[in-house]
């Protein structure tokens, strides 16, 4: 069987060279010949631990889920004029069988799969069998340098659809990685009156400012945490306004997080949970990165080849100053 250049994690700091099966494009489905991939906290935290959450690795896995390339092979059912398309991949795949899928919520499908989320191999490979539809065609005007970026594009997107409307409020964002400076840009560009950022490190703090963050203080009207840290969700719920809403970005790292809830309860917050993306949110995001409504390339750091996989994780994992590392294939 043919098979693909990978870098594969076998266990917590043991990433290895190798190859994987390349398959076959089924029905409806597209091979893409991945172009480059952005490291996400997830990924960090699998190479760091060997798990993200309960989600633990038990077999070599290949990491990655923020990627774009071309497609050069369709399955039946799937135009052949798709062939030669630069595509944004949408990574988690929805049974689309379920009450949440047939409802239109498909990202909160309890049966999907995700790219780069064990034991589903991602994107860190020469190439990847995705659904069509997942397959999100670019314009010419989102440059290869960002491409990569359209994943955690969506992901803000999202949580601003989540947290509407923020026209004329005040918002906090806890979390200065790089989800927590495109909710910040999303913010901006959704009209809030003012965004302040939150963040432990003063390096994301000098790039939140760049683009646009203000210091101030509470109470606010919305709260984008993009954290997942306990302290971080208790801070940004102490700043809320009474009637405020709470959207929940970042993904916790422990698996049961401590919860301010005597604040939610006094206060009868609005918490909403954001995960990944819904309906329309690839296609905003392509849309704002296309018209530069938003800043993708102040965030891409580094830059690393395949090859160089491991160095680039250590690099984001240690090196504060990195926001965006994108691997180039």
């Amino acid at each position: 069987m043919t098979q693909d250049k990978a870098v594969l994690l076998h266990g917590a700091r043991d990433l290895r060279a190798g190859r994987v099966p390349r398959g076959e494009a089924g029905p409806g489905q597209v091979r893409v010949a991945v172009r480059g991939v952005g490291l996400c906290g997830s990924d960090l935290h699998y190479f760091a631990d060997g798990r993200n959450g309960t989600n633990v690795v038990r077999a070599p896995t290949v990491l990655g889920h923020e990627g774009f390339g071309v497609i050069t092979e369709t399955g039946p059912g799937v135009p052949g004029d798709r062939l030669g398309e630069r595509v944004a991949i949408e990574p988690a795949a929805p049974c689309l069988r379920c009450a949440a899928c047939l409802s239109g919520r498909y990202n909160v499908c309890p049966n999907h799969t995700c790219l780069g989320s064990p034991p589903t191999h991602g994107l860190l490979r020469e190439s990847a069998l995705v659904p069509a539809q997942f397959a999100h065609p670019l314009p010419d005007s989102v440059p290869d340098e960002v491409a990569s970026l359209i994943e955690p594009l969506a992901v803000a997107t999202w949580a601003l659809d989540r947290g509407a409307p923020v026209a004329g409020r005040r918002v906090l964002v806890t979390g200065a990685g790089p989800i927590g400076l495109l909710v910040l840009q999303a913010a901006r560009a959704h009209g809030a009156a003012e965004v302040v950022v939150t963040d432990l490190s003063p390096e994301r703090l000098r790039a939140a400012a760049a683009l646009g963050a203000t210091t101030g203080e509470g109470p606010f009207d919305v709260a984008f945490d993009c954290s997942g840290a306990p302290p971080a969700i208790r801070s940004a719920a102490s700043a809320l306004a009474p009637g405020g809403t709470l959207v929940l970005v970042g993904v916790p790292g422990e698996p049961e997080p401590a919860f301010p809830l005597q604040l939610v309860q006094r206060y009868e917050f609005d918490i909403r949970g954001c995960f990944r993306y819904g309906p329309g949110a690839f296609a905003t995001a392509i849309a704002w990165a296309a018209d530069g409504r938003v800043d993708l390339a102040a965030l891409v750091t580094s830059r690393f080849s395949l090859d160089e996989t491991a160095a680039a994780l250590e690099a984001a994992l240690t090196d504060r100053s990195q926001l965006k590392v994108v691997i180039d294939l």
